[in-house]
């Protein structure tokens, strides 16, 4: 299992592991510098983004297992 799950903040997510800011950015998750980014787990700001929350966090972890 990787270390980002769905639970976890975005803002917690990308202070953690900066190499997850080019995967928000190539899918569209412009919301990092905004109030959103700091209560929002990835699973709730995957679905306002209608993305599935598990691919997600998917990519995140490919993206920090490089």
């Amino acid at each position: 299992m990787g270390a980002i799950t769905k639970d976890m903040g975005i803002l917690d997510v990308v202070q953690q592991y900066p190499e997850t800011i080019e995967i928000f950015g190539q899918l569209g998750f412009g919301c990092l510098g905004c109030a959103a980014a700091r209560f929002e787990n990835l699973e709730a700001g995957a679905k306002v983004h209608g993305f599935d929350p598990d691919e997600l966090v998917a990519k995140l972890n490919e993206a920090i297992e490089k």
